[in-house]
């Protein structure tokens, strides 16, 4: 098993992509501070709508679905889960409010890890969750004529505890003592984490928890509000392209970390100018505030979309400003039912 030494990066010279995403991010989360304390309004309904993005987004990068009104009545604990589906997407709402409501009191730790994997599959009837791996997996990939082949081989089975013990003390020594920017640590971590694959099953979607309160520990807050899941379910394939150009290596601790800390640091600050977005349309009238949200629309839009960047708006009011605009001639509805859209005519 190859070795961490998490401390030495304080020595590495990082390009200007790396350097310039810290210095972007370092102000974002900034007035991201003074946002949340000019604008209050609107902010409880920005954190439920980033719970339920975030539930939805990080199961389905793994073929994990659900229908929009279950899972809002999941999300809502209104209903039970029904299917295999709704029972993992029910763990991972379960984890989240756990990392979102207490991620002060979750030290990284191997346990603690465990604990979160137990939660994620605890309505399912697997007998795996909150335990490492005791079979060897394997990452797979699928070529353009459709056939699956092994991507990368993870640490055996009997390996994987101690190198998770490993990686979460480098990583807690590193933070404590204060030399390397967490926004570097944290994923290379969580691309470690990743290569070790350490569970049977659930490895992408603990990183995806792992990431949040990881973040959150060290004061980046932004996934409260912004999901940072459904940023990487819009383009996952570049989160995967990210990880295989870092893998290459691994083992031999020749691997370049550089790609996925670039992806990781680009979700990140997606997120924050989404955020920013989103506090620039509060505080004006409603009407002006929608007309504005659909002026930062390009091509074809849903109610849905309007009301996620008008929090402080009930979906009944951005429908009723819709339906002025339409009659204004300002947008089109087109569809009808679920697939209604609506498109720009200025």
């Amino acid at each position: 098993m190859r070795g961490f030494h998490y401390s030495t990066l304080k020595d590495k010279k990082w390009d200007n992509e790396i350097v310039n995403y810290l210095s972007l991010i370092h102000e974002a989360k900034g007035k991201q501070i003074i946002y949340l304390k000019q604008k209050p309004e609107g902010i409880k309904h920005l954190v439920e709508i980033a719970k339920i993005q975030s539930t939805e987004s990080s199961n389905s990068i793994e073929g994990i679905r659900t229908t929009e009104t279950r899972l809002k009545q999941l999300m809502s604990q209104k209903t039970p889960p029904r299917n295999r589906d709704e029972k993992e997407i029910a763990g991972y709402r379960d984890a989240l409010n756990v990392i979102c409501e207490n991620f002060e009191y979750i030290p990284l730790t191997p346990n603690y890890i465990l604990q979160l994997h137990k939660i994620m599959f605890a309505y399912t009837d697997s007998s795996f969750g909150g335990s490492f791996k005791n079979v060897q997996n394997y990452i797979s990939a699928t070529d353009i004529n459709g056939k699956s082949y092994t991507l990368f081989t993870p640490p055996a089975p009997y390996e994987t505890p101690s190198a998770v013990q490993e990686i979460c003390d480098e990583l807690n020594r590193t933070l404590g003592e204060g030399k390397v920017d967490p926004l570097i640590a944290i994923p290379i971590f969580i691309h470690d984490f990743l290569c070790m694959h350490p569970f049977i099953d659930g490895n992408g979607r603990i990183s995806r928890l792992l990431s949040t309160l990881l973040l959150y520990r060290c004061g980046y807050e932004i996934g409260k509000y912004i999901s940072l899941e459904a940023k990487i379910a819009k383009d996952k394939d570049a989160y995967y392209d990210a990880l295989e150009l870092s893998q290459k290596g691994w083992y031999e601790e020749k691997d370049d970390p550089d790609p996925f800390i670039k992806y990781f640091l680009g979700t990140v600050m997606a997120a924050y100018r989404d955020f920013e977005d989103r506090m620039e349309l509060a505080g004006h009238a409603s009407i002006d505030t929608v007309t504005n949200a659909v002026m930062s629309r390009i091509g074809k839009f849903t109610k849905r979309d309007i009301a996620e960047l008008c929090p402080s708006i009930s979906a009944s009011t951005v429908e009723r400003h819709l339906k002025t605009l339409c009659n204004e001639g300002k947008i089109s509805k087109n569809g009808g039912g679920r697939s209604t859209f609506y498109i720009r005519n200025i």
